[in-house]
């Protein structure tokens, strides 16, 4: 599918959805509990669906056909092993998640778990290491530290040290070995993304679990715990706010935000303090935020906490006057692609001057962007929504391929910018 955007002026408010990372660990806990959960305001997209279907094949039982309201009949902590593959799609959060989920198996029957390829290529090996350390037996099934993996319980607990370049490596862990027979010592060598993890700590905690967090470094769980079933809400996504709170401070706007939970810990939220930072005029009130166009200024932005925000803030700064420089983010170039290579790729097909950087990303100001040009969006939906900025905000617009990949986060991204007044449609 191709995106084609044109020059747009933004106004009006629009909600935003629930958070696919919230979304992703209820599925989780509430599959490992003992009895039924309700997951209220989930994010339906492609990569929740595919966490569903995974806890599915390990033996929850979900019923989503209530788009407002999941139930989930959990496991009580017993996975079963299916006869076939599981296949994530595009989901790194849930290969992970449930590499340890199917550490949790009687040990009888290796689980086998793969997704698409671009889950092939992404690592796992660090994580397939920690949880051989604590009693199961976990491969990569071509040897070369990715997908396809194959995983066999039972976790038994103990000590390993683990490299995190992603945070979900420690958040597999830390879902997984409450349910191990005996406590486990995490020693953490490198942590990227640790507001991720608190994320996963803030589940831990409403559900009880004893741990100790020595900063972070050292993380030590008790075992033979278990999760309980829960009724909550999934928080908005600060993820998919990211591409309206830079279209608001780039484009001609004056747009309202609703449902945003600032106390709420994905580290996302950042991006509004970016944004400030830079000049652009927020407003935030209880869960309400408003943006409208200012004057931007380039800064330097250390990104390590936020990778997921770098395509749309390298578009902010294209448009922002001086240089902005995004900084200590390695791990983007792991992600569903390099998307500090793909960024600069495509901005420079708009005539934007980059540099690239091993763990970041330098865009200099550029007055004379070029309209009616054809980009790529890597079959990769942040990139895909980012690239749509810049093209609503340049004479001629342009077109994006691979549009579709949006549909693994923010299947509704297209039509919610459409109705404050983007002008953007989807064709063959």
């Amino acid at each position: 599918m191709k995106l084609f955007a044109q020059k747009s002026t933004l106004t009006g408010s629009v909600p935003i959805p629930g958070s696919k990372s919230h979304t992703i660990r209820g599925v989780a806990v509430a599959s490992l509990a003992d009895g039924t959960s309700t997951l209220r305001n989930p994010l339906i997209s492609g990569d929740t669906m595919s966490a569903v279907r995974c806890y599915r094949a390990l033996g929850a039982e979900i019923d989503t056909s209530d788009p407002l309201e999941w139930t989930v009949a959990g496991m009580s902590g017993r996975v079963k092993p299916p006869a076939e593959t599981i296949d994530v799609g595009n989901s790194g959060t849930t290969l992970r998640i449930a590499a340890g989920s199917a550490a949790l198996s009687d040990g009888l029957v290796p689980i086998t778990l793969t997704g698409d390829y671009q889950i092939q290529s992404r690592p796992i090996e660090p994580l397939l290491l920690s949880l051989s350390d604590l009693g199961a037996r976990s491969q990569s099934l071509k040897g070369n530290g990715m997908a396809p993996i194959s995983v066999q319980g039972r976790l038994l607990g103990g000590e390993t040290t683990i490299e995190c370049v992603t945070s979900q490596y420690l958040t597999s862990l830390l879902l997984a070995c409450p349910l191990a027979k005996g406590d486990t010592r995490i020693n953490v060598s490198l942590l990227n993304e640790p507001d991720y993890v608190q994320m996963t700590l803030d589940w831990l905690d409403k559900q009880g679990i004893l741990y100790e967090n020595e900063g972070f470094r050292r993380i030590t769980i008790q075992g033979k715990q278990r999760y309980n079933p829960f009724d909550l809400p999934i928080p908005a996504d600060f993820s998919s706010a990211t591409f309206f709170l830079c279209a608001g401070a780039m484009l001609r706007a004056d747009i309202t935000l609703t449902g945003l939970d600032f106390s709420d810990s994905q580290p996302d939220k950042a991006v509004a303090d970016f944004l400030e930072r830079m000049g652009a005029e927020i407003r935030v009130d209880n869960q309400t935020v408003r943006i409208r166009r200012s004057s931007l200024q380039g800064i330097d932005i250390d990104m390590n906490r936020t990778p997921d925000a770098l395509p749309a803030m390298a578009v902010v700064g294209a448009f922002a006057e001086g240089t902005t420089r995004l900084l200590n983010v390695p791990q983007a170039r792991k992600k569903e692609t390099d998307r500090i290579s793909c960024m600069a790729a495509e901005l420079g097909k708009l005539g934007v001057e980059t540099e690239e950087l091993p763990d970041g990303l330098i865009i200099h100001h550029s007055p004379r962007l070029k309209g009616g040009v054809q980009l790529s969006g890597h079959d990769d939906h942040r990139i895909v929504m980012a690239l749509s900025l810049a093209l609503m905000a340049v004479e001629e617009g342009g077109v994006i391929d691979t549009a579709e990949a949006v549909n693994v986060t923010f299947p509704e991204f297209i039509s919610m910018m459409q109705r404050l007044g983007a002008r953007m449609k989807l064709s063959d």
